[in-house]
């Protein structure tokens, strides 16, 4: 395979649920003889998707795990990330769009833009990821692929823009103009792997024409000769080309593409894109920083001459040991070298290096700059840095994510005790979101995670990976306290005990920080608190946010200003400081007037109009804000903010409600102050709770 840089694609497929994305990556596999038989996502014929790999999800024909592949496409050499579609596993999406250079997001000609396209889009912007649309299912009722490239321009805000049309819709869909070569195209054999290049249509050429005059106007703002080129009327193929290329790695073009990856058309014209006009790892400008000093940002370089900086970006423990997929940014990963983890600054053996295909493995000896292998035996945590001993320099982390929801979960005997204690080391470290803890008044363990198909994918897994039998307890959502209004505190720590005893005067004040983080300032002059200590003032108020006082939640969010205080030249210490800020805390807490905030998850509704009064009643019962409703072709979709509390067990009165027509996606939107009632249940319950204790 060609290991030319800038001959090399890394890209990534995303969409909302049932978009087609696995089903578009595994034509794509077909066709680049990666596999030799087309296999569907659900599984009918007892084999199900290739990139699909994992039991639960060919059961539940929805993608998991993201799955990485590699193939060669007209002599490129393309790594490719299918991710899930559904938000409860958006970290596999924020991982892969960490580490990849471009990425197809695959729309449906029937729904277009929907809730988790526009979380994709977000996800994209965030990491600066280029992008071209495919309109997929073109064969399906009620298709309309320039509905869906409004759509983009209008909800994503994308200059999107038509670079084929579709011969025909629904059940008459055989192929595609294509607006650069001003040929029809039309896929023949069993599996379309025969293309057929034609005149466009009579009753076509007309809207051919004038949306290639819309196509050149857009991407003529990103090239002079190209704009020359039309007034000359001498637009030649490398110009459309190469100022598209240029206006797509911008972040200014969203190349708009169409076909059905079920029906087998478009998806060879869509690989000729991917090669076209998205980024090689060159054309990305990426960063590493210096820990010492995080302002000071580098460049990385995409030379294999340099020192290595890599990235860790996904674990898994599969049969050999665990398996940790790398993303290479600069120098080279040698088999038998070692690297430094940046994290723990530990060296390791680079014992096997595999690229990977899906759940299967091919050995290689070294992979260079720009490249996407995977390594075995090497102990890590997602996220971390390998990399040379000569350098000191560390790649910047991904977005993760919050847990919204937890679940009480219990072995049935001693022998799931220990291979539940074995699968939730295993999953803490591949899931950043996944979360656990022991709560030690109840005795339960405790697992935190972003909805409620998360945790009950992960407790399947338990049972069916490592035959850990759990019983369940009911969900409970993750609440937060904030204080509401400034307080002045002066407190003083005083405690004689034998011996030298601690003193600590801590005074200042104490108020909400809207940003929900805990922010610490220090203003002290005259030396009244030693300038050792502060960092101690700060780390007693930092432990004890993890518990308010309202109902023992977390502390969503306090800012503390330390002006003033005393110390004692015998009895000041570190542990007196942190103490005083700790009692300071429990003391003047309850002063600021806290109130519980609950999680409100912005929920995406879809199902046909003649429902949609029945919809937004289920939402009304369940506290829900409507913020958004569309209504297209006797289609609608409603979008409401609700509270997580109200959403358990929701699919069931949705699908009673609506003859089973309508479905909802959710993810988490922002925490809200809680109805007074509801803070006055959970107040007493909390209350009820610390007097059983006593």
């Amino acid at each position: 395979m060609s290991q030319d840089i800038t001959q090399m694609r890394n890209i990534g497929i995303s969409a909302h649920i049932d978009s087609g994305k696995t089903t578009l990556t595994e034509r794509i596999l077909f066709y680049t003889n990666r596999i030799h038989s087309i296999h569907e996502v659900r599984g009918k014929d007892g084999v199900g998707a290739t990139m699909d790999s994992m039991e639960l999800e060919r059961e539940r024909g929805i993608t998991i795990q993201s799955a990485a592949t590699y193939l060669e496409w007209k002599n490129k050499h393309i790594n490719i990330i299918d991710t899930p579609g559904h938000v409860d596993f958006t970290v596999e999406v924020e991982r892969a769009l960490r580490v990849l250079d471009g990425a197809i997001l695959v729309l449906c000609s029937v729904s277009g833009v929907q809730s988790q396209s526009i979380t994709v889009d977000r996800q994209m912007r965030r990491y600066n990821v280029p992008r071209l649309a495919f309109v997929n299912k073109c064969d399906r009722t009620g298709a309309d692929p320039l509905r869906v490239c409004d759509q983009l321009r209008e909800k994503l805000r994308l200059n999107s823009v038509m670079f084929q049309l579709p011969i025909g819709l629904e059940n008459d869909h055989v192929g595609v103009v294509d607006l650069i070569t001003m040929k029809a195209i039309y896929f023949d054999g069993d599996n379309g792997e025969n293309l057929r290049y034609e005149d466009i249509p009579a009753d076509m050429a007309d809207e051919a024409e004038e949306r290639r005059e819309m196509m050149l106007d857009a991407i003529s703002m990103f090239s002079d000769e190209l704009t020359e080129a039309m007034l000359e009327e001498n637009v030649t193929e490398e110009l459309i080309m190469e100022a598209t290329r240029r206006g797509v790695i911008s972040l200014e073009l969203c190349p708009v593409f169409c076909g059905s990856a079920y029906k087998n058309k478009g998806v060879q014209p869509l690989m000729d894109a991917v090669n076209a006009f998205l980024p090689s790892p060159v054309d990305i400008k990426n960063y590493a920083i210096n820990p010492k000093n995080e302002e000071e940002r580098h460049e990385v370089t995409n030379s294999e001459d340099d020192p290595l900086l890599s990235y860790a970006f996904k674990l898994e423990d599969g049969a050999y040991g665990q398996l940790t997929y790398i993303r290479i940014y600069q120098g080279k990963l040698v088999k038998g070298e070692f690297v430094y983890n940046a994290r723990t600054d530990k060296k390791v053996k680079v014992g096997r290096i595999v690229r990977m295909h899906s759940d299967d493995m091919d050995d290689i000896d070294e992979a260079g700059s720009g490249d996407i292998v995977a390594l075995f035996g090497i102990d890590c945590a997602s996220g971390d840095t390998f990399r040379s001993d000569d350098t000191e320099l560390v790649l910047d982390s991904m977005h993760v994510p919050e847990p919204v929801i937890h679940l009480a979960i219990n072995p049935v005997d001693r022998k799931a005790s220990d291979n539940m204690s074995k699968a939730l080391q295993r999953f803490t470290k591949e899931d950043p979101t996944f979360r656990v803890r022991f709560d030690a008044v109840s005795s339960e363990t405790i697992i935190s995670g972003m909805g409620e198909l998360h945790l009950e994918v992960y407790v399947e897994r338990m049972k069916r990976e490592f035959k850990a039998e759990v019983e369940v307890g009911a969900p409970q959502v993750a609440y937060r306290e904030r204080i509401t209004s400034l307080t002045e505190f002066d407190f003083t720590h005083k405690k004689q005990t034998g011996g030298s005893g601690q003193f600590g005067r801590i005074i200042g004040t104490m108020g909400p920080n809207e940003e929900g983080t805990f922010e610490f300032e220090s203003k002290v002059t005259g030396g009244n608190v030693p300038r050792e200590y502060i960092p101690s003032v700060e780390k007693g108020f930092n432990a004890s946010i993890d518990k308010g006082q309202l109902i023992g939640a977390p502390v969503d969010g306090l800012s503390v200003v330390l002006s003033d205080g005393n110390y004692h030249n015998v009895d000041s210490s570190d542990m007196a400081f942190q103490a005083a800020a700790k009692g300071c805390f429990r003391e003047y807490y309850m002063k600021g007037k806290p109130e519980v905030l609950e999680p409100l998850m912005k929920v995406s509704l879809e199902g046909p109009s003649e429902f949609q009064g029945d919809m937004i009643g289920t939402l009304n019962q369940r506290r829900g804000i409507l913020t958004d409703t569309f209504d297209e072709d006797g289609f609608v979709r409603i979008e409401a903010d609700v509270p997580l509390a109200e959403m358990f067990g929701y699919s069931t009165t949705l699908r009673s409600a609506t003859q089973g027509k309508a479905e909802f996606t959710m993810e988490f939107a922002r925490y809200s102050p809680a109805p007074r009632d509801v803070q006055e249940e959970l107040i007493a319950e909390y209350k009820r709770e610390l007097e059983e204790k006593k």
